[in-house]
């Protein structure tokens, strides 16, 4: 949540999306509500080599990996991207 909080106030999203299901649990992050999501956070526990699966626009996986953290990183340098520029 301090990443969507951050992203906000960098004006890149404005919405966001939870998904609680019996198996998986994903978070949704879109820049207008009526779009389909800029990213989506999965957390899969049936996969055991890679928890968390992040997810772009139109499915593409962007990062997989057992560390949040380490998912998260490529929406940082997105943040950090646009920030700078």
């Amino acid at each position: 949540m301090s990443l969507y909080g951050r992203m906000v106030a960098a004006g890149l999203w404005r919405d966001y999306a939870l998904e609680l299901g019996t198996k998986v649990a994903s978070f949704s992050a879109f820049r207008r509500s009526a779009e389909n999501p800029e990213v989506r956070l999965v957390k899969d526990p049936s996969l055991r080599q890679r928890e968390w699966v992040l997810y772009g626009e139109g499915g593409v996986v962007l990062k997989r990996g057992h560390e949040l953290a380490g998912v998260l990183a490529v929406v940082e340098r997105r943040l950090l991207k646009a920030v700078e520029g």
